[in-house]
């Protein structure tokens, strides 16, 4: 009952972390990777210490690329983005890394631009279309619950929850990426993916055992307040969440700390996305439920 209590408190509190998270994005952006843009990226490290950027700058300059972006990644290497670079222009640009050190080629790939662009417009519709068969698929399954609040307001507050959980890792991702020169890519949007899922499955956890008080309610008559159901259930599920949660932040932990690069950004977004997930599975979606009920009522 402590939560449904201070639901305003908690209420407010969402609000600046969504405000947080907004207002990274708006500042930094989400820089877009190869993987939307189309393009060449290539990871250079200086075991014997990185140079200057502008050195690595003009060096690269000697090759005909166009407009190419230099970043820092890690504490020895770069990142190198142009355009698409063809096999030879490739040679040349590592033949003219090599002139005044010894750089290593940590990785390379490349995808052309009509690919990238119908990547980004189907890893939008993704998660559009994801999101909108969960709430769908709650609204049915919460069809026989119609008081005081109809199956739809369910379905509209798992929506309200999971546009929560996305923009708190996005905000999150958009400081990280300000800070280490990372970029949105395919890994990025796996992760946003797999968070519409996890965060649905703690929530609908705590709306199926409203549910069951709500019909127990019915069957006996019993003239109990939906406010005291609403943190009834959350009391009764808040242990179960905490732990499931916890395990996986263990895991996610040790990928941080243990993992490869490679999935580092990944494992931070994911990390990221659990605890507010959690957060607002708990805190914010079950104590949604009563001003919305108030407001169906009173309507």
């Amino acid at each position: 009952m402590t939560i449904v209590k201070y639901r305003t408190l908690i209420f407010i509190i969402t609000g600046i972390l969504l405000a947080g998270a907004i207002g990274a994005i708006a500042t930094y952006g989400l820089p877009l990777g190869i993987d939307f843009t189309g393009g060449t990226a290539m990871q250079i490290s200086y075991p014997e210490g990185r140079p200057a950027l502008a050195d690595v700058q003009a060096q690269i300059a000697k090759v005909s690329l166009g407009v190419v972006s230099v970043r820092e990644s890690g504490n020895d290497a770069i990142t190198i983005h142009s355009r698409t670079m063809t096999p030879e222009e490739h040679l040349a640009v590592l033949a003219a890394l090599s002139e005044k050190a010894k750089p290593t080629e940590l990785s390379y790939s490349s995808v052309g631009p009509t690919f990238g662009t119908q990547f980004a417009a189907k890893a939008l519709w993704a998660l559009v279309a994801v999101a909108l068969s969960i709430a769908l698929f709650i609204a049915f399954a919460f069809r026989k619950v119609s008081r005081p609040v109809p199956s739809w307001i369910y379905g509209l507050t798992v929506i309200v929850i999971l546009v929560h959980d996305l923009i708190v890792p996005a905000g999150f991702y958009a400081v990280l990426a300000h800070m280490t020169g990372a970029d949105v890519d395919v890994l990025f949007v796996t992760a946003l993916l797999a968070l519409l899922g996890y965060s649905v499955n703690d929530t609908i956890i705590v709306f199926d055992r409203v549910r069951e008080h709500l019909a127990t309610n019915e069957r006996t008559n019993s003239k109990e307040s939906f406010e005291v159901t609403v943190g009834k259930s959350i009391s009764e599920t808040l242990t179960r969440s905490i732990n499931t949660s916890l395990t996986v932040v263990l895991a996610l932990l040790a990928l941080v700390f243990y993992g490869a690069t490679a999935t580092r950004d990944f494992a931070l977004v994911m990390l990221v996305g659990v605890i507010a997930g959690t957060y607002s599975s708990v805190l914010v979606a079950a104590p949604l439920l009563i001003p919305l009920s108030r407001w169906y009522t009173k309507k």
